[in-house]
């Protein structure tokens, strides 16, 4: 009997979903997304109460929360490890993963919506996003001055790469960050860039990514 596909919930724009999208990629899983809006999709609460984005549904089995999802995806699907072997690799690989989603995404929602709620100006929203991605991305450049390898902690692509990539990726292309102050971080990008499970997640090429 064939086991049915994971479920994804996410939306094109969220960068948690982009993680989420690349780890599945990368570890090879076949799996349906679905695009929701929780602002606006009512059914989308009786997934997940808390009305974030992403939601994984894996038969009877509901998760949310992008960190929790990798590291279940990770448990699950031991193809292409995300982890490092190294204890010291693994505690900096999880640093800079925590930086990305509890140190610079969270805050710089506070930004987004403000302007959505009509709180903050454009230009307002602009300089609350920008403060908080450079605090984070000085922090991670820091922590890997002096890095030669290709990916953030070796030459394999573990979880802080699943983390940075749709960060920098929003840095560029929604909040106008200029990347050539951060080095590494920029090399980084480029690296990622090459890769086809990365490539695949990219926002513009989701199916609820609007028509160019």
């Amino acid at each position: 009997m064939a086991t049915a596909k994971p479920i994804l919930y996410g939306a094109w724009i969220s960068s948690c979903s982009h993680r989420v999208r690349i780890a599945l990629n990368l570890k090879g899983v076949d799996y349906e997304y679905k695009a929701v809006n929780p602002r606006t999709d009512p059914d989308y609460e009786k997934i997940n109460p808390i009305k974030y984005i992403p939601a994984l549904v894996d038969g009877d089995f509901v998760l949310s929360d992008s960190l929790a999802i990798i590291l279940y995806l990770e448990d699950k699907y031991p193809q292409h490890p995300l982890m490092p072997k190294d204890i010291k690799m693994k505690a900096l690989d999880l640093q800079i993963a925590n930086i990305v989603c509890s140190s610079i995404q969270p805050l710089q929602g506070y930004g987004v919506i403000g302007l959505h709620e009509g709180r903050l100006s454009s230009d307002e929203s602009l300089e609350v996003v920008q403060r908080y991605i450079d605090k984070g991305f000085r922090a991670i450049e820091k922590l890997l001055d002096g890095c030669d390898s290709k990916y953030c902690v070796g030459d394999e692509v573990h979880l802080g790469d699943v983390f940075l990539a749709p960060q920098i990726h929003a840095a560029i292309n929604r909040f106008q960050i200029d990347m050539t102050k951060y080095p590494i971080l920029w090399r980084l990008h480029d690296a990622y860039m090459e890769i086809p499970a990365f490539q695949a997640a990219l926002p513009q090429n989701q199916q609820d990514a609007p028509s160019a």
